[in-house]
């Protein structure tokens, strides 16, 4: 039961980076777009989206709170900067493209794009760092507790958040590729092909970096899925770079779309059976069977999950299908 629902919370919240990702990838194009006409198509093109793609992260958050107590209290007391740096880039990119919508001022516009850029470089980089820190283990004391905020600040958080910038960067560079008419699309395409260099670099430092760690190297409890997972990403960019240049954003889209999903599973399956790996005191390991609820709450979540999870993947793809295609109403090639 513990591990069902701790796959689903790894579901969920790698769902969410996904397609959050492109959201934020697409707010952080617009620091490099000085057009404000070309700034609103990008923001039309993902605008039907963002709203629906911030739920999984809402139902995330859900199944942390309801079936993992334990991992949710010591997320938010031992990680709390990280946590709050992503949720104010979430929000931030909320209220910058709601409010850069009403009438206003042209030069009123881009001081909100501006914030849409800040928002998604916090989250970015409060997602990347909190991963990171889970990888990397926490310190703990006897009573099982977070100690300090030394965990985030070390030289693999840092590379791992600026990798997530760069991957969310390429991610939503691609997903443009995808929803702009076709003369802005071969601009977003070049833009993503630049990017996509930049993101191979990234994760290349952070792996290097982390391969170098004593505490990543002593904190992973499968050594096999640290080393397969990251070179299974750096094989998605590659083929993400490959299908741009043969002209199939779909592909691209789908091999980025990966690269975004694996920093979770990788999390989830190098520390595995642990979710919190103490590095001063092994006994105080956090266990997924020990973070987990009791077994009759866990049953209980199971029957409310179960109309809600269909009715959530639902209305992803009611909404995928209706604003399907290119904004100017033409079919993209996919493949």
């Amino acid at each position: 039961m513990e591990l069902t629902w701790y796959v689903l919370l790894g579901l969920f919240f790698g769902t969410y980076l996904v397609l959050g990702g492109y959201d934020y990838g697409v707010g952080l194009s617009l620091a490099r777009n000085g057009d404000p006409g070309r700034r609103r198509a990008a923001l039309n093109a993902v605008g039907p989206f963002f709203l629906g793609n911030e739920v999984w992260l809402v139902a995330a958050v859900g199944i942390l709170f309801g079936a993992f107590p334990v991992l949710e209290g010591e997320l938010l007391s031992g990680f709390y900067p990280a946590v709050l740096g992503a949720l104010a880039g979430v929000i931030l990119v909320t209220a910058g493209v709601q409010l850069r919508s009403r009438p206003s001022h042209e030069r009123v516009r881009a001081r909100w794009d501006r914030v849409v850029v800040v928002g998604s470089a916090l989250a970015a980089l409060g997602w990347g760092a909190l991963l990171a820190g889970l990888l990397q283990g926490v310190p703990r004391d006897a009573d099982g507790h977070v100690v300090g905020l030394t965990h985030l600040v070390t030289p693999f958080a840092a590379a791992a958040g600026l990798a997530m910038v760069a991957l969310v960067a390429a991610h939503g560079a691609t997903f443009l590729t995808l929803r702009l008419p076709t003369a802005d699309a071969d601009q977003a395409g070049r833009l993503a092909r630049r990017l996509l260099p930049v993101a191979l670099a990234a994760v290349g430092v952070a792996t290097v970096v982390g391969l170098l760690s004593e505490r990543v190297r002593a904190t992973a409890q499968q050594p096999l899925a640290g080393v397969l997972l990251p070179a299974l990403l750096v094989t998605a960019l590659l083929v993400a770079r490959a299908a741009l240049a043969r002209g199939r954003p779909g592909v691209a889209f789908t091999a980025t779309a990966v690269t975004l999903a694996l920093p979770v599973a990788l999390v989830g399956a190098a520390l595995w059976p642990y979710v919190l790996v103490s590095t001063t005191d092994p006994s105080a390991s956090l266990t997924v069977a020990d973070a987990a609820a009791s077994a009759p709450t866990l049953r209980l979540l199971g029957w409310l999950a179960l109309p809600l999870m269909p009715a959530l993947l639902g209305f992803q793809l009611m909404c995928w299908w209706v604003f399907r295609g290119r904004t100017d109403g033409r079919a993209p090639v996919y493949w």
